[in-house]
Order: structure tokens, then C-alpha cells, then sequence
């Protein structure tokens, strides 16, 4: 017998979207996910609310509604040349700030002008955070082996389109695939493109085999799926997480294991 993790209903491949800073053009770029289904990440610097450029701390629940927020740390400093008690206060803090405007908790991270180090990576487990961003394109579509160094598959102004497809095509359903893309909003209207992200969403949108998630849903997911507990000779598998998790058994049969649940996979030999 053989199993293999999947993503929900067997699919074998994943769309996620990261976008930092929370400036008024997300409003659009939201719109675009919306009305393809596709769903994103947004970082957010909670101590510049009073800017107006940026999103409105009052608009949050509703705007980013079916999407994730993450944090950006309060103020946005390059924080890989800051002492470490001032990282952990950037981070602390708007972590705090938004979890009061939400209600729920924040346990994503990009880091602000790409500035990192391993001191800091080494302290996010205990703030709570799950993961975090990097910069960079990884031209790729592995999935990530660090989540305190997550890449992105591209930046949108980095072969969007080309990688797209790419994407599209993929058909081995031996292996998981992510397509992850990165950058600001403020830069369609900068540079004049809002119809490369809508070509790609148009593109992308209402697959059947592609899992829209927001970074965290994905990493979540992950962390249940690794939870999961085989017999030995894998006659049966126990789901001790809080969140169903799909395999797929000598590669035909995609079986739900639901949350808190144990099945038997003796009759799949």
C-alpha cells in the first residue's frame, strides 16, 4: 500500500498571493481575487493607519474579508539592522494591534524591505508567528522547506503570465505544486499594469485542481497533515488535528480523514 498527503479533494496543486503594506489599492487588487476566487495575504504596518495612503484599521474586517492578515511589524524599519528588543516590539506590537481590530489571532510575517536575519528567525516561534516572507523569486514551484524563509514562486512583474501557465499544465499528480506570488498593490497603479494581475487571475481562477488559500490556511493545513498517525502497516490512519486532511491511497483512492477521526484503509490493499 502507498499514501500521500494531498491537498483538500485531492488536489495536488496550491495558489497562494502575498501583498505588503495595506495601501489603498488593495482595495482593487481585492476585487480582481474576489471575482476570480483566488485568495491573499496581506501584510500590514498597524502603527501607519494615519497615513492616507494606507487602509483605515476601521476597514479592515470587511475589506479583507475571506482573505488573511498578516503582520509587517508596526512601523516597517529594516529590521535586520535593528537590536533585537526592537524587532520583537515591531513585531509584538502590531501583531496585538491587529488581533485587537480582528478578534482572531495573526501568525503570518513578511519582512519589511526583505531585512531578516537568523536572530530574528530564531525568535518568531515564540511570538507567535508561523511564517514569514522573504523576498527574491524562486522561479520554482516546490514548496517551502522553511517557513521563516518563505519564498515566492515571482514577484507579478517577474514571467507572471509565463509561470502561470506553467503552472496550468502541470498534470503529475505524484508530486504537490504551489504557486506563490508576491509584491504591493501600489505598484499596478505605479506602473501602470492592473491588467497583468486581471489577466492572471482570469487565467488562474475556478480551476478544479488548483486549492486557493491564504499563506497560513496552507501552512495550517500542512501542520495537520503531518500530524496524521499510521498504523504501521497503514491499515488504518488517526487524525488527531482539528482540521480534515486528505490522501490519497495506492493513488486512486483520495479519502478524507476528518478531524479528530480514525479510518480504515485496510480495504484499499
Amino acid at each position: 500500500m502507498r499514501s500521500y498527503i494531498c491537498f483538500p479533494e485531492g488536489k495536488f496543486k496550491v495558489l497562494t498571493m502575498s501583498y505588503d503594506d495595506g495601501k489603498l489599492e488593495d482595495r482593487r487588487l481585492i476585487e480582481i481575487f474576489n471575482k476570480n476566487g483566488i485568495k491573499g495575504t496581506f501584510h500590514i504596518n498597524s502603527g501607519l493607519f494615519s497615513q492616507d495612503i494606507r487602509i483605515k484599521a476601521s476597514e479592515l474586517p470587511e475589506l479583507y474579508a475571506g482573505h488573511e492578515i498578516a503582520c509587517h511589524t508596526l512601523t516597517h524599519p529594516t529590521i535586520g539592522r535593528c537590536p533585537l528588543s526592537e524587532v520583537i516590539s515591531e513585531i509584538a506590537d502590531d501583531r496585538i494591534n491587529l488581533e485587537h481590530i480582528l478578534k482572531k489571532p495573526v501568525q503570518g510575517l513578511s519582512y519589511p524591505n526583505g531585512s531578516y536575519s537568523k536572530e530574528i528567525e530564531d525568535v518568531l516561534p515564540a511570538l507567535g508567528i508561523k511564517y514569514s516572507r522573504i523576498v527574491g523569486d524562486s522561479d520554482n514551484f516546490e514548496l517551502p522547506t522553511n517557513l521563516y524563509e518563505w519564498k515566492a514562486t515571482c514577484h507579478h512583474n517577474h514571467r507572471l503570465l509565463e509561470l502561470g501557465k506553467n503552472f496550468c499544465d502541470l498534470n503529475k499528480k505524484q508530486y504537490l505544486y504551489m504557486m506563490y506570488v508576491w509584491g504591493h498593490s501600489y505598484e499596478f497603479e505605479r506602473d501602470k499594469n492592473w491588467e497583468l494581475i486581471e489577466e492572471f487571475c482570469s487565467m488562474m481562477g475556478g480551476r478544479d485542481d488548483i486549492w486557493y488559500v491564504t499563506n497560513l490556511e496552507y501552512v495550517n493545513y500542512m501542520e495537520a497533515a503531518r500530524s496524521l498517525v499510521y498504523a504501521y502497516d497503514l491499515s488504518f490512519v488517526y487524525n488527531p488535528s482539528a482540521l480534515s486532511v486528505w490522501i490519497a491511497v495506492n493513488s486512486d483512492n483520495v479519502i478524507e480523514v476528518p478531524a479528530g477521526t480514525q479510518v480504515d484503509l485496510s480495504t484499499y490493499k
